[in-house]
């Protein structure tokens, strides 16, 4: 049985290549007939241009299915770009539009012009007028998009809108309404919720007759929802933000009625107490959970704690859960890694990005008890008016497509939950980047060394040289370091991301060293400077196994773009992060203590930590498998009482 299983499995995997072969060579096709369709488009004038995509906006509107307008609607757009932008699609940017307008993530190396691509299928999509979306991982790249691109949409006479975090709600309807809307992914999944809570507050009043007739809604109002509906969706990084992001559900926020002073002292007064407390002593660590639960001693020791009469009133079980909640923190959230302090206000930095998650809160105190342990003034907690999943928001498409640099590892995943498969668009010139062999280290002072020693190397030659790190205090450990050494270079991370253009735009010049955090892992094009393709091109070292591989490969994919030259090295250590978060500390301490026995190269554990990285994705995507089963479970339920799914019932 067991035989037949894997004969089973095997055949499946065979037929999912041929039938990827087979759709391929059905767009090549597609791809000969938008080629052929050029040259007529080129002698054509601009007036000529906006007629025919009129026309076809006419057929769409009277049904015609938008595969059949698809050679007509991409040579138009190829034509647009070239006379607007100077930027003509080669043939594997409509092969990766025509797979994305059949519903697939296509996966395009870096410097393959994912941000042209896009421009296919929004196109074809706006000419049904229900809106076409592109979800970005933030606003600044939402932005810079949208204006790139607008020249080509508006030669074709469509209209392009941006929704950032500061747009107000007028201006979003306005954006909406457009043909075509850029915005974070974000944007239009709480724009999503607080159409539903509008929408809830009026079925309410209207429920009354005065209530009727002071409901009444007119166009263009504050009382209209903002969004028309939720047709066609372009998802760019789709992997970081289908994936990375999905276990973070996307939360409006409600404020209590009643006062916070007490609940705030609480908040610090627990975090000054942390210290009085031991492991496997006071408290057990959950660590597969990450959950801490106070032992008989922990909560005896709660009790004699002398305590601020402010929080007199509340009951014990409160606060043994806030001090619970407090060593927590301690134990798991770092500042200048997970967050950094800015303006009496904890802003997130998101971990699969490595920039600043603006507006999002821990949930559960989490986010409170944080500001308590920085001496920051606590903020109100808040409750739940309404809440989406990340898989949840996206399904509720009619047509989902996305683009990145690295799918094909999650292709599983994608299919499963997302129902769309992975289609790998090649390359436009044959890719010439090299993988040096990784190096792995007893201890992280080792690892740090040779890191420097390497980039002192390449740096000597001319090369320019990336350098991805996991966290804000580790690139500006490097820092220092290179520092120490008379090595100039630039730092690029959260705390430095209004220079992020100006850094990016000169990383790939003559001698270039530049340190960064995952931030120049997305969204960004290192282009060589004159004379840098001789000396080997770019080269990118990666300090550290990120949870995620596929967030290496995003580094990695800086080098070698467009047929460019280019290297990159992994290095890792023996007490590296990524050996305790799988493990967790009796293994990671056991690999420590190995590692400070032979702190030189320790290359035969290669594989050990390559595990370590699988074992984590693993669970993670069991964790978004869970959250996704929850929450199909919670919706059923509030249907089942009458209730709208995604607002909570006291709302």
């Amino acid at each position: 049985m067991l035989g037949f299983s894997t004969r089973l499995v095997s055949w499946t995997k065979r037929w999912a290549a041929l039938s990827t072969k087979a759709a391929h060579r059905r767009w090549w096709r597609v791809v000969s007939h938008i080629n052929s369709l050029e040259p007529p488009l080129q002698s054509a004038t601009d007036q000529e241009l906006r007629s025919q995509s009129l026309s076809l906006r006419y057929r769409a509107l009277s049904g015609e299915s938008h595969l059949s307008l698809l050679p007509e609607a991409f040579a138009l757009m190829r034509e647009a770009a070239r006379r607007t932008l100077d930027m003509r699609h080669f043939d594997v940017q409509l092969l990766g539009g025509i797979a994305m307008c059949h519903g697939a993530v296509a996966e395009m190396q870096t410097g393959e012009g994912k941000t042209l691509t896009a421009t296919l299928p929004l196109y074809l999509a706006a000419l049904e007028d229900k809106g076409a979306h592109l979800a970005t991982a933030n606003d600044y790249l939402a932005a810079r998009d949208a204006e790139i691109m607008r020249p080509a949409y508006q030669l074709l006479g469509m209209t392009v809108g941006v929704v950032e975090a500061a747009t107000a709600r007028t201006n979003r309807q306005k954006a909406y309404r457009c043909d075509v809307t850029y915005a974070a992914s974000r944007e239009f999944g709480f724009d999503f919720l607080r159409d539903r809570l509008l929408q809830g507050k009026q079925s309410l009043s209207s429920r009354d007759l005065l209530g009727g007739m002071l409901g009444q809604r007119r166009p263009g109002t504050a009382n209209e929802s903002v969004q028309r509906g939720l047709h066609f969706i372009l998802v760019d990084e789709a992997d970081s933000i289908l994936i990375d992001e999905a276990r973070t559900p996307l939360i409006v926020s409600s404020l209590p009625g009643n006062s916070q002073d007490a609940a705030a002292a609480l908040y610090r007064w627990a975090a000054t107490v942390t210290a009085a407390f031991t492991d496997a002593i006071d408290y057990e660590y959950d660590h597969k959970e990450r959950s801490v639960t106070l032992r008989p001693p922990g909560r005896r020791k709660v009790r004699e704690l002398e305590k601020p009469d402010a929080i007199d009133a509340i009951a014990m079980f409160d606060i043994y859960e806030h001090v619970e909640r407090a060593i927590k923190v301690d134990r798991e959230f770092f500042l200048d890694r997970h967050y950094i302090v800015r303006d009496d206000e904890i802003v997130i930095v998101d971990e699969n990005t490595g920039r600043l998650a603006e507006g999002r809160k821990w949930r559960d105190g989490i986010h409170q008890a944080i500001e308590a342990r920085e001496g920051i003034t606590v903020s109100v907690k808040t409750g739940e008016a309404a809440r989406v999943t990340v898989q949840d928001f996206y399904l509720r498409y009619h047509r989902l497509c996305g683009m990145t640099g690295t799918a094909a590892t999650s292709r599983r995943e994608l299919k499963r939950i997302y129902q769309a498969p992975v289609a790998v668009i090649p390359t436009n010139r044959p890719p010439l980047r090299e993988c040096w062999p990784d190096q792995v280290f007893g201890t992280s002072e080792a690892k740090w060394q040779a890191i420097v020693a390497e980039i002192a190397e390449q740096h000597a030659l001319g090369r320019p040289v990336l350098i991805g790190t996991r966290s804000i205090d580790k690139s500006e450990i490097l820092s220092a370091l290179l520092h120490k050494s008379a090595i100039e270079h630039n730092v690029l991370n959260a705390r430095r991301h209004a220079e992020e253009a100006k850094i990016v735009a000169t990383a790939g010049e003559v001698g270039k060293v530049t340190v960064a955090t995952n931030m120049a892992g997305r969204g960004t094009d290192i282009k060589l400077g004159d004379g840098v393709r001789e000396f080997g091109g770019l080269h990118v070292i990666c300090t550290e196994l990120h949870e995620s591989a596929r967030i290496d490969r995003q580094l990695i994919g800086r080098c070698g773009r467009q047929g460019d030259p280019g290297s990159f090295r992994q290095f890792m250590a023996l007490d590296d992060d990524i050996i305790k978060a799988s493990w967790g500390p009796r293994v990671a301490s056991k690999y420590e203590q190995l590692g400070m026995a032979s702190p030189g190269r320790c290359d035969r554990f290669r594989r050990v930590l390559r595990a370590a990285q699988a074992k984590i994705e693993g669970l993670h995507y069991r964790q978004r498998r869970l959250l996704l089963y929850h929450e199909k479970e919670r919706r059923k339920t509030q249907l089942q009482m009458g209730q709208d799914p995604y607002l909570d019932a006291t709302s």
